[in-house]
């Protein structure tokens, strides 16, 4: 035994309150808050995968079909949602400010695969992401600020899309009353996250009340742990952080956000030239942005079920025939959803294979190895 190990264990007699191990917060909650915390997502998932489970096998049977694709728009639909996913790739290399581009890549993929897996695995999939990019050397500050500042662009680049829309709405063009509305609530939900967003990023005042909110919330719901005094100052630290994430190359950064979601959207527009259809990009553009605002909500895996329900039924309203809206569904889902998640063990993989994170934090080898991919 060594002794130093032996020397700093107490004995029965003299053990001193400090060398206790605080209890964790979910071993000072009661078992069955536990459980239930962990067992609300899986079983709200399996509910709303029962329901939607009818329109998902009806998606899922049309793979026979798939073979009735024109070979050139599939190719094309899959050279664009790669495109998108590189994007992403590219945008995160900027937010996290690491040449690491293997680490960014297959940290990406784990992280996305998880979140298409697990239900509500969102928070999960980042933790995924988070833990490979700190096994290959970038800062923990940097990650954090990094993933939020993708996030977020993404996000606005999306709910900007139904402005490309208003032109060929106040013109006049033909529309469904239920498109036009989904146009409307995308106008109105851009213009408060736009509004938000700029107030939130320049300013310390809205910030903070809203930290100081929450805070007052989670204290009185959570009276039992410790309270809770910073979350204002941290809120505006990480808001600091994460516009200093961008920095000089914000341009680049939204170019790449803007990028990943046009190419996406390219996709389902290549799919559905493939299952021969000749639709009208304006209104397949408002049934996709519809279709990914839904996908947002962390109800169930990757939003499967819902995107295929929401998707198939809003190309039926934008004038494509039902039978080839659901092959055009799932040749897309394919392409964005199950080989994205299929790819996401094999990063897993090559990324263990290459940083070996498994080692030991103190291996000299291993951390010469994280040092030297270090962004500047």
């Amino acid at each position: 035994m060594d002794p130093q190990e032996g020397a700093s264990r107490p004995t029965q007699a003299g053990k001193s309150p400090g060398s206790r191990r605080l209890p964790s917060p979910e071993a000072e909650a009661p078992a069955w808050r536990v459980v239930l915390k962990r067992a609300a997502p899986v079983v709200l998932a399996g509910i709303l995968m029962y329901v939607l489970a009818p329109v998902l096998i009806k998606v899922l049977s049309a793979w026979p079909r798939l073979g009735s694709l024109r070979p050139a728009w599939a190719v094309a639909g899959l050279v664009a949602e790669a495109a998108s996913f590189t994007c992403t790739f590219f945008l995160k290399r900027i937010a996290l400010r690491t040449k690491a581009i293997f680490a960014v890549v297959t940290s990406a993929l784990v992280g996305n695969a998880v979140t298409n897996v697990l239900p509500g695995a969102d928070a999960t999939g980042a933790t995924a992401e988070f833990s490979l990019l700190s096994a290959a050397g970038v800062e923990t500050g940097a990650a954090i600020s990094g993933l939020t500042a993708t996030a977020l662009l993404q996000t606005g680049c999306l709910l900007a899309l139904p402005v490309l829309t208003l032109p060929a709405i106040l013109v006049g063009a033909p529309i469904s009353r239920g498109l036009a509305h989904l146009v409307y609530l995308g106008l109105v939900i851009f213009a408060v996250y736009a509004v938000g967003g700029f107030v939130i990023f320049q300013t310390d005042g809205p910030l903070r009340l809203v930290g100081r909110f929450a805070q007052d919330v989670r204290n009185r719901v959570l009276r039992h742990r410790q309270a809770m005094t910073d979350l204002p100052e941290r809120l505006v630290d990480e808001r600091n952080s994460t516009r200093a994430a961008l920095g000089a190359r914000w341009w680049q950064a939204w170019l790449y956000a803007t990028g990943r979601v046009v190419l996406d959207f390219v996709c389902l527009l290549a799919m559905l030239a493939a299952a021969r259809t000749t639709p009208k990009p304006w209104l397949v553009l408002i049934a996709y942005v519809a279709t990914t605002v839904i996908a947002l909500l962390p109800l169930t895996p990757g939003g499967l079920g819902l995107v295929e329900g929401s998707l198939t039924g809003l190309l039926v309203l934008a004038g494509i025939p039902a039978s080839k809206a659901v092959l055009s569904t799932l040749a897309y889902r394919l392409a964005s959803y199950w080989i994205p998640s299929i790819s996401g063990p094999f990063a897993y993989i090559a990324f263990q294979s290459r940083y070996h994170a498994t080692r030991g934090q103190n291996d000299p080898s291993s951390q010469e190895d994280r040092t030297s991919l270090r962004g500047s």
